[in-house]
């Protein structure tokens, strides 16, 4: 062993196994929801009862708290075995299923279709998703048109039908036709004057769904058609009634991907009623893409019915449908063409998505070399959790882990983070992306689905993936009671987009590109959350249901906020800058950043709208309870009212809620700002206690009064989280939170290790002795470059061991988990940096021996099937790509390193 001098603070972190109990009096209730939750595909739902049961029984042993189906492709040469979506067996399936996670203590969500979006067989041609044709013809004076008017579109012949028929004169008349037109086509009229025709068609996208299920193939439904939508919902009345089979816990609906479906019948009358004029009279503006200001205008309104519509027509009317059932709903609304905020708040429960993984700022965690950039920050993830809280909806779920590295490759390590900066965004009902129905008998590594981080039993991180599974269910547990206690509302200007971005007439908010198309909006959300506040995005429509209560700004769903921020706003209704100019009267501050808005949208009676708009803004200026800031450069001055409520001294992500008698805080350091000192909470507390979610520990923090801000000295190092309970006016009784400072002393032990092999395939029966901890890919054993397994690294040495210190054990580079015991007690589970436990209870003075039993990533074994040509992509449609969605096969991967890099250092800590 060799000692050396001083060295960094770092906090102790404990892995024991299973979820110790808190006090009562600080626990929050484990519910079913607080654990989390799995996407369940079901390949070709070829499912059997006997499986069925194990597939659950694993997922509960793990932790699991509940699944939703989704079916979708099936798998090669097992097509007899298939059960179509929704038949008699496929209901007997799924009420065995409802049956066997209610003994388990789970609960069982669907998919209302198989694969994404919704559609399938039922939905003719009438009910499919539809699309603008727009064909444009010119006129001389006298001339008549001389051919038919049908739809020049192969694909579309026989599918499109003329809606409308237009003829606009430059001087500006206009003339509709359609009542001209023969059912052959013919045009009976003769033009007047030079002119243009603009024949409106309604065709179809003729998209279907993706990766459809057997019994669910076929058209995707037209979601702007509430008719078309209401008779897509009855199939599943009519298989629930004859079947008897109970529904579901919720019914779930994916990210909208209904591919240019830009119209459907009755747009143009839906439009004349919403917006005061006919868009018909417009069509040369709406093709025109926003090249000149009246285009823009007739496009954003365009935008903002069809927004309407898909809110109205396909939300609205698929949430009555489960309530009617005594169920609830769950949607990513993310893709869609409508207002984000409006569409998450029209269900039970809005969910985000991750999609990739981020490039955090944390020493020692492993950054594969074949992964995607997350597209889903913060400011992105906060419209679901956004929607909730104004709403007071209690959960915001989280589609999780899509596509953070290569199969195969994703570690637990990685997935820490990732899951802390949804838990920081308001996440509080983790989904996974997810879990695979595989039988028991299926030869590894078992059924597969494409997009997926594999959080399965054949994945060799599920031997201590239940120890992420507590640390999930602990961290839910308290974000999951409360209420939402975010500082600031946040206008999203939706007006904006939908003003200003070019091209088609049609747009959709992607999680992809919504930083670049708000890049204000986005920087206004960071530069809130440096300067210690958090935000919630309100929409137009939900400022209109606020009202002011002591100062403060209250919506529709009892959240409370101190001030409204409008950033950088161009356009804003009228309606609502007169609701904002009542909430001023009313008391409520509102600050207006970066400029002030300058205009309304839309077209209708716009110089009328404009002269309101600038007596309003007149008078709005004068409110005592606005502010007004050039930019977002003098933060200190536009918080300056504010400074009670600052979280000060830490520079990591965090989210705040309240309690009955309190706060609840969670932190995450997911950036290199470790931090040993007092941290301001910009919140009163007589007494507060810390949580370790990763381990159970707590003990009431050190609290002190400066200047009258309440700060906790806290301890906390990259890639840490913790949570902390205050209380206002109580002093809470409870055991001292533990502070450590290390002396300098430490041993390296890097000396007398062997390895050998509890599990391995292929199989290991080779003992290796070690002068240090080292991947064991090095040690010149081809079979260990191939392997999947879990190495049992272990060390005998003499120690003295000090009284009134503790110890902790530093494990260095750990690929990928290990499991930890120390004189043969086993300690807990080590799955992410900085891989330390403390030992000083069960180290002894004399000879101890230390045991670490490290489990790889199954990457280098799928690599070896790929070189030796074993057929392990066995699944129809997509069958398996890779991350870029192509046909890669892994037999080129180098070795992965496995087992304990080490170096294994104990340290000795002084209590402070």
């Amino acid at each position: 062993m060799k000692r050396s001098g001083l060295f960094l603070i770092i906090v102790i972190l404990f892995f024991p196994a299973g979820i110790p109990v808190f006090p009562q009096v600080f626990l929050p209730e484990i519910t079913q929801e607080a654990k989390p939750w799995t996407r369940w595909w079901w390949l070709g739902s070829d499912v059997d009862s006997t499986n069925l049961t194990y597939n659950l029984e694993a997922l509960s042993r793990a932790g699991i708290g509940g699944v939703e189906i989704t079916p979708v492709y099936g798998v090669k040469g097992r097509e007899n075995h298939s059960i179509d979506y929704l038949s008699p067996e496929w209901m007997r399936m799924l009420a065995f299923t409802e049956s066997e996670a209610g003994r388990l203590g789970m609960r069982v969500d669907m998919n209302n279709g198989t694969g994404w979006p919704f559609g399938g067989p039922e939905i003719s041609l009438e009910d499919a998703a539809s699309r603008a044709i727009f064909q444009e013809y010119e006129l001389k004076s006298g001339e008549r048109l001389k051919e038919p008017l049908t739809v020049k579109d192969k694909k579309q012949q026989g599918i499109a039908s003329l809606d409308k028929l237009m003829a606009y004169a430059a001087s500006g008349e206009k003339w509709d036709l359609t009542a001209n037109v023969t059912g052959e086509g013919i045009l009976e009229w003769t033009a007047g004057k030079d002119c243009k025709l603009i024949a409106l068609f309604i065709g179809k996208t003729l998209q279907r769904v993706k990766r459809a299920a057997p019994g669910g193939q076929g058209y995707v439904v037209d979601h702007l058609n509430k008719e078309a939508v209401q008779r897509y919902l009855s199939k599943f009345d009519r298989a629930f009634a004859a079947s008897r089979t109970p529904f579901p816990n919720a019914f779930f609906n994916d990210s909208y991907e209904v591919y240019g479906a830009d119209w459907t019948p009755g747009l143009l009358a839906e439009f004349e009623q919403r917006r005061n004029y006919r868009l018909q009279d417009y069509f040369p503006e709406l093709l025109a893409g926003g090249a000149t200001d009246s285009s823009a205008r007739v496009v954003a309104d365009y935008r903002e019915t069809v927004g309407d519509i898909i809110r109205e027509h396909f939300t609205q009317v698929w949430s009555d449908w489960a309530h009617a059932h005594q169920t609830i709903n769950r949607n990513q609304a993310h893709g869609s063409p409508g207002n984000l905020l409006d569409l998450y708040a029209s269900v039970d429960i809005p969910e985000c998505e991750s999609f990739g993984i981020t490039d955090f700022d944390i020493p020692g965690l492993r950054k594969d070399s074949i992964r995607k950039q997350n597209d889903s920050d913060p400011a992105i993830l906060k419209y679901a959790s956004s929607a909730a809280h104004i709403t007071g909806k209690k959960y915001t779920s989280s589609e999780t882990f899509t596509w953070l590295t290569e199969h195969f490759r994703t570690s637990l390590s990685q997935c820490k983070p990732e899951v802390d900066l949804m838990f920081a965004s308001g996440v509080n009902h983790v989904f996974f992306h997810g879990t695979t129905y595989s039988p028991q008998d299926a030869a590894w590594p078992g059924w597969k689905f494409y997009a997926s981080i594999d959080m399965s039993p054949t994945n060799s991180i599920w031997k201590d993936a239940p120890a992420f599974f507590d640390y999930i269910t602990r961290v839910q547990s308290f974000l999951q009671s409360g209420r939402p206690d975010n500082d600031f509302l946040l206008y999203f200007p939706v007006y904006d987009i939908w003003h200003e971005e070019r091209g088609n007439y049609y747009t959709v908010f992607s999680v992809h590109d919504m930083r670049d198309r708000l890049p204000e909006f986005g920087k206004a959300v960071e530069k809130i959350r440096t300067c210690g506040f958090d935000s919630d995005y309100i929409s137009d429509r939900f400022l209109q249901t606020c009202t002011v209560e002591n100062g403060r700004l209250k919506t529709e769903g009892g959240s409370l906020y101190k001030a409204l921020i409008l950033p950088s706003v161009k356009r804003i209704p009228l309606e609502t800058l007169s609701r904002i100019y009542e909430l001023a009267q009313e008391g409520a501050t509102v600050i207006f950043a970066g400029n002030y808005p300058s205009d309304v949208p839309g077209l209708f009676r716009l110089e009328e709208r404009r002269k309101t708009f600038a007596a309003l803004t007149t008078r709005l200026r004068s409110e005592p309870a606005v502010i007004e800031i050039p930019d977002f450069t003098p933060l200190q001055s536009l918080f300056s009212p504010y400074k009670e409520s600052f979280i000060t001294g830490f520079a990591g992500q965090m989210i705040r809620r309240k309690h009955d008698e309190g706060h609840l805080y969670f932190f995450s350091m997911l950036q290199n700002n470790p931090v040993n000192h007092w941290v301001g909470l910009g919140t009163p507390a007589a007494s507060a206690v810390f949580f370790d979610p990763m381990t159970g520990k707590h003990g009431k923090a050190r609290l002190r009064n400066n200047n009258g801000v309440t700060e906790v000295f806290m301890q906390l190092q990259p890639g840490e989280s913790i949570i902390l309970k205050t209380f206002t006016d109580k002093n809470v009784q409870a055991e001292n939170w533990l502070y450590y400072q290390p002396t300098g002393n430490k041993w390296t032990l890097d000396t007398g290790w062997t390895l050998r092999f509890s599990e391995s395939d292929p199989l290991v029966n080779t003992q290796f002795q070690l002068p240090e901890p080292v991947s064991w890919t090095e040690l010149g054993n081809d079979t260990l470059k191939i392997n999947r397994g879990t190495g049992l690294y272990e060390t005998t040495f003499e120690f003295n061991k000090k009284r009134g210190k503790e110890y902790r054990l530093s494990l260095g580079d750990v690929r990928e988990s290990a499991v930890v015991k120390v004189n043969g007690n086993k300690l807990g589970v080590l799955f992410v940096v900085p891989f330390e436990i403390n030992i000083g209870e069960w180290l002894q003075s004399g000879k101890n021996t230390i045991e670490i039993e490290v489990t790889n990533l199954p990457a280098n074994r799928i690599a070896d099937y790929d070189r030796r040509g074993v057929e392990w992509r066995i699944f129809h449609e997509i069958n398996f790509v890779d991350i870029t969605y192509s046909n890669t096969r892994y037999d080129v991967w180098e070795p992965l390193p496995s087992g304990l890099l080490g170096p294994v250092i104990i340290r000795e800590l002084n209590t402070k």
